[in-house]
């Protein structure tokens, strides 16, 4: 096996992205001390229904495209949670009710890439570069954001929680891949003091590759002594931690309070393309979001006061379609609604511009309008919460046209 392919193999078991591009081994200048302020980005792949998420209840269009899924109005039985007297939350989204009352939950409706495809992977992959229409970009948003930020360039500061690590943090700068579960957790062979001794003999003096080496070692080693307090340690005795995403933003809570070098996060869920059977208030749509938002008001509750210093911010690659189809679902549309939680945030509101959903509204008749360029969210929010200046704004997200700036996620 070449060396290359077996540090690689070694740092993923480890839990650690090591960049292999000629700039892997290159100098660092020490720079700014780090940040406190946190960012975690949730990507619904499959593209969630954001007019079922925070419905437009108050339009009688909605009701007339949707007959069959749409939610009743609040204070009907499995009626929608009041927003603003026009829209309401999905009533599976209950745990997320005070978040939005202590008004560090916002909403950004009518929100999305400007291309036009209805593809999932090249959506996705846009969202996730940041240059919609563009399939030539090696690096991705978050990556470029790691590599922007000052301070110090640790391999735990960002990470991803899932099987692989996600393109979103694909690039030059090192990143940290965490599996879910009880998985990122558990010990690996170089946990084994003979087995760990035997490679830190291997690479004694291999420049570059040990230094890769021990990057890999101290990820592991950082995320392993993070995850659990030692009492919850004594008492789990290598038992695995809660399935599914209230488990997982649980345990990245408690990564986040023990490990301050971590600054970013990433988590991607998926299942989210409800062609058939959707439902409305309770059904197939509901069962997902349920869990999503137990998961979100685990972490913020989790969090404590590094809520106050966190900003999550949850996408999707596109909306679906205004109109249900025949089988009680809906397919693939354009404009959606993104989400934005924190302590500095400017929620009980529903950011954007709102189009409407009647027939002269409606994209290309059939879908929901992209009126905010998603990119201006995420500008607003690294500018805002992570102090970004505009040189690093236009390296994160180049060829970004110009906002107007009136979104105001954050208070003043």
């Amino acid at each position: 096996m070449l060396r290359r392919h077996f540090l690689q193999s070694l740092a993923l078991s480890a839990g650690i992205m090591l960049p292999l591009s000629r700039h892997a081994f290159a100098v660092q200048v020490p720079e700014l001390g780090p940040t406190q302020k946190k960012l975690i980005v949730i990507m619904l792949r499959g593209a969630v229904d954001g007019l079922n998420v925070v419905a437009p209840v108050g339009d009688s269009n909605y009701l007339r495209l949707r007959p069959g899924i749409h939610l009743a109005r609040p204070g009907a039985e499995s009626g929608a949670i009041n927003l603003d007297g026009y829209f309401g939350m999905h009533p599976a989204l209950s745990d997320l009710q005070p978040l939005w009352n202590e008004k560090k939950l916002a909403f950004i409706h009518s929100s999305g890439s400007p291309d036009n495809t209805r593809s999932h992977f090249d959506a996705q992959d846009y969202m996730e570069t940041a240059t919609p229409g563009r399939k030539s970009t090696q690096d991705d948003w978050m990556n470029r954001l790691l590599a922007a930020l000052p301070g110090e360039k640790f391999p735990t500061r960002s990470l991803a929680i899932g099987p692989v690590m996600p393109r979103i943090l694909s690039g030059s700068a090192v990143a940290t891949t965490l599996a879910a579960g009880a998985a990122g957790t558990r010990a690996t062979l170089l946990d084994n003091p003979a087995i760990g001794n035997a490679f830190d003999k291997m690479y004694e003096g291999q420049a570059g590759y040990a230094k890769q080496y021990q990057e890999a070692k101290v990820a592991h080693k950082d995320i392993m002594s993070a995850s659990m307090d030692k009492t919850e340690m004594q008492a789990s005795n290598g038992a695995p931690l809660p399935n599914g995403f209230p488990g997982d933003a649980s345990r990245l809570a408690t990564l986040f309070k023990n490990d301050a070098k971590i600054q970013m996060a990433f988590i991607a869920l998926g299942g989210w393309d409800t062609h058939v059977n959707q439902g409305a208030g309770q059904g197939k749509l509901a069962n997902l979001l349920t869990p999503l938002g137990q998961g979100l008001a685990n972490l913020s509750r989790q969090l404590g006061n590094l809520f106050n210093d966190t900003t999550i911010v949850v996408m999707s690659e596109f909306g679906r379609t205004a109109r249900e189809n025949g089988t009680g679902g809906t397919d693939h549309g354009h404009g959606n609604v993104m989400w934005v939680l924190g302590g500095e945030v400017s929620g009980g509101k529903v950011h954007g511009r709102w189009s409407g959903i009647d027939n002269s509204g409606l994209y290309e008749g059939r879908d929901l309008a992209v009126t905010t360029d998603f990119r201006t969210v995420l500008a607003e929010v690294t500018a805002k919460h992570l102090r970004l200046t505009d040189a690093q704004l236009n390296s994160v997200f180049p060829n970004m046209p110009k906002s107007d700036g009136k979104l105001a996620l954050f208070r003043a």
